[in-house]
C-alpha cells in the first residue's frame, strides 16, 4: 500500500476538470491490487447507526472486481465472527473491534465527520481511512440557505408565530441577501457548495478561511489562512461555520467573534457542534449582537431541554438532519462502489482522511 501526501493546489487543478471528484490531499492505493475482498459492513453501536444496504446496493459494490464480498452480519456474534477475516470495513469500529480485525486495511466510513470516529490505536495504525464528505454538503447547504431565508424574509420572526395564532399581518421590516458577502470558515464540502449556490444564486461576495493550503475557486473573492478569521468576521452579512471538529476549531465562534459581527448580521452553523460557543450565541441573540441565527448541530444531541438556545429569539434549529435527501443515498453508494473498483484495481482511493488532522 502507498500512502502519500500529494499537493491540494495540484489535486484541485485536477478536480477543477471533474467536479465530483472528492478532494483529498493524501493519496492512498494498494500495489498490488488486493486478490480477493472481504468487507464487513461494522457498527460500533455508540458511535453511529448500522449501515444498511439492499440487494441492488449489495451488487452495485461487489460487481466492482473479482472475489469481492459484502458481509452484512445480522448480529454481534456474527460480526464478532466476520471481523478477523476483513480486509476492508464499511462504517465504523471501536477499539475493541478494531482488535479483532488483525486483517484490516481499509475502513470506509459512512460519515464525513471523524472527530467521533478515531481513536488513538486506529490513528497509530497503517490501516487507510476514507470518508464521505462532500456527500452530504448539497442538502446541507440548501437547508442553511433555507434558514437564512426564513430569517431575513421574516418567517422565523413573523409569520410562523402568526400561523399559530391564526393572525394575518403583513410585515415589512424584512431584508433581501441578494448582494450580501458571506463568510465561510471551511472551504471542504460544505462551504464550497454554499459558496457556489450564494454565489451564482444570490450575487453574493464570498471571503472564506481553511487550514489547508488549495487553490482559490473562481466564485471566492477571498481565501486565506485561518488567521485571518478575526479580520474577516466585522465584514460579512452572513457568517458560515463549515469547518471540522479539531482542536483548533473548538468554540470558534465564540463571545469575541459574535461581538465582532455586524448587528444586522447572522450566523449558521452546519458542520459541527463544537465549533460554536453555545451560551455566547444564546446571549449575543437575546442581547441583539447579531440579527439571527440557525443551526443544524449543537454540542449535545439531542439538545437539553435546559439549554438556553431553545428560548432564543430569531433562531431557527434543526436536529442534524439538513444531510438528508434520497438523492444522498445514490451519492453514497456511488462512492462506496467507486472506492471499492479503485481498491480492486491498485488505483487511488476517493476521500483520504488525514488522520493527525481529524479530517
Amino acid at each position: 500500500m502507498i500512502d502519500l501526501p500529494v499537493s491540494r493546489r495540484l489535486f484541485l487543478s485536477s478536480a477543477a476538470v471533474t467536479p465530483a471528484l472528492a478532494v483529498s490531499d493524501r493519496i492512498a492505493e494498494f500495489v498490488p491490487p488486493p486478490e480477493r475482498v472481504r468487507i464487513v459492513a461494522a457498527v460500533s453501536q455508540s458511535v453511529v447507526p448500522a449501515p444498511q444496504y439492499n440487494a441492488e446496493e449489495v451488487k452495485q459494490i461487489t460487481s466492482q472486481g473479482k472475489n469481492v464480498e459484502l458481509i452484512l452480519p445480522k448480529s454481534r456474534e456474527e460480526l464478532d465472527k466476520a471481523l478477523p477475516e476483513a480486509d476492508v470495513v464499511f462504517g465504523a469500529v471501536n477499539p475493541e473491534m478494531f482488535a479483532m480485525a488483525k486483517k484490516l486495511r481499509w475502513l470506509q466510513a459512512t460519515e464525513a465527520g471523524m472527530d467521533r470516529l478515531l481513536f488513538p490505536e486506529l490513528v497509530k495504525s497503517d490501516v487507510v481511512i476514507t470518508n464521505m464528505a462532500r456527500m452530504f454538503a448539497p442538502a446541507i447547504s440548501e437547508t442553511g440557505i433555507g434558514m437564512l431565508l426564513s430569517l431575513t424574509r421574516g418567517f422565523v420572526k413573523f409569520y410562523f408565530p402568526q400561523f399559530q395564532q391564526r393572525a394575518f399581518k403583513s410585515e415589512r421590516n424584512l431584508v433581501e441577501v441578494e448582494g450580501m458577502t458571506a463568510g465561510l470558515v471551511g472551504m471542504g464540502g460544505i462551504g464550497q457548495c454554499f459558496a457556489t449556490k450564494l454565489h451564482y444564486g444570490f450575487n453574493m461576495k464570498i471571503l472564506a478561511t481553511d487550514a489547508k493550503p488549495m487553490a482559490k475557486p473562481v466564485f471566492v473573492d477571498t481565501l486565506r489562512e485561518p488567521g485571518w478569521f478575526m479580520e474577516m468576521v466585522p465584514q460579512v452579512d452572513v457568517l458560515i461555520g463549515a469547518a471540522p471538529a479539531t482542536t483548533q476549531t473548538a468554540n470558534i465562534f465564540n463571545e469575541k467573534v459574535f461581538r465582532s459581527m455586524k448587528k444586522t448580521a447572522y450566523f449558521l452553523g452546519m458542520s459541527r457542534g463544537a465549533l460554536t460557543d453555545e451560551d455566547a450565541l444564546a446571549k449575543a441573540l437575546r442581547e441583539g449582537w447579531i440579527a439571527g441565527a440557525g443551526l443544524d448541530v449543537t454540542k449535545a444531541e439531542p439538545l437539553p431541554a435546559s439549554s438556553p438556545l431553545w428560548d432564543c429569539p430569531n433562531l431557527i434549529l434543526t436536529c442534524h438532519s439538513s444531510g438528508f435527501a434520497p438523492q444522498r443515498r445514490v451519492r453514497l453508494m456511488g462512492l462506496l462502489a467507486d472506492n471499492v473498483r479503485r481498491y480492486t484495481s491498485g488505483l487511488p482511493l476517493l476521500n483520504v482522511v488525514d488522520k493527525q488532522r481529524g479530517y
